[in-house]
């Protein structure tokens, strides 16, 4: 894979190089999410007695060296300053409003992105759509395919903590070129963007 960056930053991929990384950024924000270390889309069905033996860090960092849960890492040197968390629906089964989402699918998706995580001196800097366009060069670098988000969908006029916005927001998603594609749940939706594959040769951005 070629050389990724956007807007300047670096985009690594989570892995076991790089887990370092990821977890410092989980460990200054107190393992982001009450805990959760970015677990929760995994869960379904939820190994229970395994997780909780485990916990969430250990749990997460078993899924990553197994290859078993992907992201896109926005970094600084060294230091991780956001990231994307993106995965076949298998590997990421558990999303919001799940019974709701099976009984609209038309076309199920190649990747999901279901969450988004910036470190808190960094909010409201556009670093959620570099974590997201970075999410999408790592997929395009794989293959592409048919990509799936879930962002909050709010009233025009409406703000909110970006703390409670995990996936981001409607307006950022169709930025980027996603299509809204149906409602999910209360304030959220389904948006789609289908990505080429990358060429071979060359720096990806």
């Amino acid at each position: 894979m070629g050389h990724v960056a956007v807007d300047g930053y670096r985009i690594a991929p989570l892995d076991a190089q790089t887990w370092d990384a990821f977890a410092g950024l989980a460990e200054r924000h107190n393992g982001v999410w009450g805990g959760c270390w970015c677990t929760y889309f995994h869960l379904y069905p939820d190994p229970v007695d395994e997780r909780r033996a485990l916990g969430h860090r250990e749990f997460k960092r078993r899924l990553v060296t197994a290859g078993r849960s992907h992201a896109a890492l926005v970094m600084d040197a060294d230091t991780a300053l956001a990231w994307a968390q993106y995965g076949t629906v298998d590997e990421l089964p558990n999303i919001q409003h799940r019974k709701e989402w099976e009984r609209g699918l038309e076309q199920r998706p190649d990747y999901r992105i279901t969450c988004l995580f910036v470190d808190r001196d960094h909010r409201r800097s556009g670093m959620a759509s570099v974590a997201v366009r970075g999410a999408l060069a790592l997929i395009a670098a794989a293959g592409g395919g048919l990509v799936e988000s879930y962002p909050h969908d709010l009233p025009p006029g409406k703000k909110t903590s970006s703390s409670f916005l995990y996936n981001a927001t409607r307006t950022m998603y169709e930025q980027l070129g996603f299509t809204y594609q149906r409602p999910k749940g209360k304030g959220n939706c389904v948006m789609t963007l289908t990505v080429p594959a990358a060429p071979d040769d060359g720096p990806l951005s």
